[in-house]
């Protein structure tokens, strides 16, 4: 399925109209029936998008039940309270500050669906506070973001899975394997893109004061303190440094994901990158709206391209990894997978393998996943630990970086950092108005 599609398929449950097509009548009867002892009490912080469907992929897990709702917005927190009340779901516990959601000892699982700039602090805290995690992806806003997030899981020993849902489709596990199996040859070239032509320029915009009900102060958090303004709110703030890293981290962290994973790879050896607002060169946005990244590993290079406005990427998909081997090319993507072969002098280098179709739902599976290994505490049967998670998201990271410095550079991993100094004050995020790394 294309993004935008997903999108639209998804709305009514983003844009609020319900849980209605998503816990049916049966599923809610289900529910109910288990006993209150069984219950597994779920939170979820930040429910204005991706928190909200997450929410409610875990909430059709018939052990789970929603006990408390936290936004720094009072108005989707008064929207959410009555869409879970027309469903006769006992109203949640509402919070502004996610401090004290974590202060409920009747709290067992956390769900993190805010702009990453919080997704750290918030996932530390939660670990500390005795807590199982969900966190949105990407894990961390910054390299050393991911690493704190890796230690507090070690340290606190909490199960603590990445919204990286991809991971659940059986089909791109299928990918993967067939990769690995050595049919493509020796794949030199991996490519991953994401070419999204849905995402239209965002107009500048006057500074306002924060609507009402809205925390603005909370929302920021460590975030530089700035005038409040639409464009920075919501939905967009993926397209500022401040709060996230563009389509690098935020489609990158899924693309990217199945590239490492199919290679089995693990950080690059160098890094470029190229770009810049090439198709609103005048809106609000900061971060690139057409970027090319260049990573160098072991035997072979990953390309990464995004672009927004634009929906006809690399293979006629706007989205997707191709595995470029001797033999033949493997393209994935949210829909399926196929193989098409290398032909020399008009015969194919190997069998092609037809499209081979999405038969599930990832979210679902993932959240399902995250709630088996909460009751079984087997943190190695989690399909996106944070571990992985990390892994992906430090990978994106440095694209950003080499883009920001504007040159190649290089990682060397015994000291685990980049080998220049100025690449290296990008690996922690700037913490503000008292807030500390973990």
């Amino acid at each position: 399925m294309k993004r935008r599609d997903f999108l639209q398929s998804s709305s009514t449950l983003l844009m609020g109209a319900g849980l209605a097509s998503v816990l049916p009548a049966d599923l809610l009867a289900m529910k109910k029936s288990i006993s209150a002892n069984g219950k597994i009490n779920v939170a979820a912080i930040g429910i204005n998008g991706m928190g909200w469907a997450d929410l409610t992929a875990i909430l059709k897990v018939p052990e789970t039940q929603v006990v408390a709702l936290c936004d720094v917005d009072q108005n989707v927190l008064d929207k959410r309270v009555a869409e879970l009340t027309k469903l006769n779901i006992k109203a949640p516990t509402t919070y502004n500050d996610y401090r004290k959601v974590l202060d409920n000892k009747d709290v067992d699982v956390v769900i993190i669906g805010t702009p990453d700039h919080w997704h750290c602090l918030i996932m530390h805290d939660a670990c500390q506070a005795g807590k199982d995690v969900y966190v949105e992806k990407p894990a961390g806003n910054s390299i050393i973001e991911c690493r704190a997030m890796v230690d507090a899981q070690q340290k606190y020993n909490r199960v603590v899975q990445v919204g990286q849902w991809q991971r659940s489709n059986k089909h791109y596990q299928d990918a993967v394997n067939f990769v690995r199996s050595g049919k493509l040859g020796q794949v030199r070239l991996v490519k991953a893109w994401a070419y999204q032509g849905w995402m239209k320029s965002v107009p500048v915009k006057p500074d306002t004061a924060a609507p009402a009900g809205v925390d603005y102060q909370m929302w920021l958090g460590p975030a530089q303190t700035r005038p409040f303004n639409e464009n920075r709110f919501h939905f967009n703030f993926r397209w500022f440094w401040d709060y996230a890293g563009g389509l690098m981290t935020d489609w990158g962290v899924h693309m990217i994901d199945y590239a490492l994973l199919g290679m089995n790879a693990d950080l690059p050896k160098s890094i470029m990158a190229g770009g810049g607002k090439f198709a609103y060169p005048d809106d609000a946005e900061e971060t690139p709206d057409t970027l090319t990244a260049v990573y160098e590993f072991d035997g072979f290079n990953m390309l990464w391209e995004h672009a927004t406005g634009i929906n006809d990427g690399p293979y006629t998909r706007d989205h997707g990894v191709a595995f470029i081997g001797n033999n033949g090319t493997l393209v994935v993507d949210r829909g399926g997978w196929e193989v098409i072969p290398e032909i020399i002098n008009g015969t194919p280098k190997m069998e092609a393998v037809a499209r081979q179709l999405k038969t599930d739902e990832g979210l679902e599976l993932h959240a399902q996943n995250f709630i088996d290994v909460v009751k079984s505490r087997k943190l190695e049967d989690l399909r996106t630990p944070i571990q992985a998670g990390a892994h992906v998201a430090t990978v994106c990271q440095m694209g950003n970086i080499a883009f920001k410095t504007g040159k190649k550079i290089f990682w060397d991993k015994d000291k685990n950092k980049f080998t220049d100094k100025q690449s290296n004050k990008f690996l922690a995020a700037d913490y503000h108005n008292g807030y500390k790394i973990p």
